[in-house]
């Protein structure tokens, strides 16, 4: 379903824990991290597809969280050529998305990555709020810092002063990457990380090939 621009309808979701982290899933055999999304489908509102996806990509149902925040606005990103079908070139140019910020009021035991027969994850953590965004694939950055700086008000008061200062150890984070990178050094991965990472079972036969969702 796409709209009359080659954009179709989608959803991303930011889920928040009780120390305002986010959950950070690394996609299905890629060195890629990203927030949960997916597609619109038709009759769907965006709030029915994010309950939906929420369930398919980590196991939550709607009892398990609470939406705190929406985008006011679509946010849109084009997908390079070379990931998109070769019957959709032409007419398929990327995702709109709706992004919610959800607060988890289940436990983290309730996440379950294998909630459906195609999963999107195969490990995830709990992340500072501001996320490494070299981690993600390069065509969705721009929109993941829109989201996360238009739903950063809706974040507790309480950790308003702290969360101001994350966005600028993001900045020295990617000075550091740069200069690392021109001395021959290697950056370590989510320095902003929480320590833990959970990793789901392996399941046989799933595709290594990257569909951008």
């Amino acid at each position: 379903m796409l709209d009359r621009e080659g954009f179709r309808p989608n959803v991303g979701i930011i889920l928040l824990n009780p120390r305002n982290q986010v959950f950070w899933g690394k996609r299905l055999r890629t060195h890629s991290w990203q927030f949960p999304q997916g597609g619109i489908k038709h009759g769907e509102s965006p709030e029915q597809a994010m309950y939906r996806e929420l369930h398919e990509e980590v196991g939550l149902r709607p009892e398990h969280v609470q939406i705190v925040a929406r985008t006011r606005d679509w946010l849109r990103y084009e997908v390079p050529e070379h990931f998109i079908r070769k019957d959709a070139r032409g007419h398929y140019r990327g995702q709109k998305q709706i992004w919610f910020l959800l607060r988890l009021l289940g436990h983290d035991s309730d996440l379950n990555l294998r909630a459906t027969d195609h999963p999107e994850f195969d490990a995830w953590r709990w992340n500072e709020y501001w996320v490494p965004l070299d981690l993600v694939i390069e065509f969705k950055r721009g929109v993941y810092e829109m989201a996360l700086t238009e739903l950063a008000r809706y974040l507790p008061r309480m950790n308003n002063h702290h969360n101001r200062y994350l966005r600028a150890g993001l900045r020295a984070q990617r000075h550091e990457h740069e200069h690392g990178l021109e001395h021959g050094h290697a950056p370590a991965a989510g320095a902003n990380a929480h320590l833990s990472e959970h990793a789901a079972p392996s399941a046989p036969g799933e595709s290594d090939a990257f569909a951008p969702k």
